[in-house]
């Protein structure tokens, strides 16, 4: 697997009632709810390695570190990037980040593992 630091993936939603803290149950509040900054910037990690990956292999999350600055309303978009920063063997560390339309909302570290589908499969079984 021939993969280096710099990659970068990105990713981005519009804010609505169902990616809101209320409907996910994480305050009641009609704002992005942070579970889901966290699954963008997850998704603009996994965008950014995907088409490195050798057959047969796909990268799961494993570590998410990251601060929720700012909230946003229903309506705006947000937009998520990932860098990768770190390669350890199968260990892959991004520095994530996310902005809606006026400012960033959120920052941090993620790292994820490279798997090979079909025996990380076998071993849920």
């Amino acid at each position: 697997m021939s993969l280096q630091p710099g990659l970068k993936g990105e990713a981005s939603t519009t804010v609505v009632h169902e990616n809101t803290a209320a409907a996910v149950g994480a305050g009641g509040v009609e704002v992005f709810a942070t579970p889901m900054m966290i699954a963008l910037m997850e998704n603009a990690a996994w965008q950014a390695v995907a088409d490195f990956l050798e057959e047969g292999y796909v990268s799961v999350g494993t570590r998410v570190d990251v601060r929720h600055l700012a909230a946003t309303p229903i309506g705006q978009r947000v937009h998520a990037t990932a860098e990768l920063v770190e390669v350890d063997g199968r260990r892959l560390v991004f520095r994530v980040e996310a902005y809606d339309e006026e400012k960033k909302i959120g920052e941090g570290i993620h790292e994820r593992f490279i798997v090979h589908l079909q025996r990380f499969l076998e071993r849920l079984k």
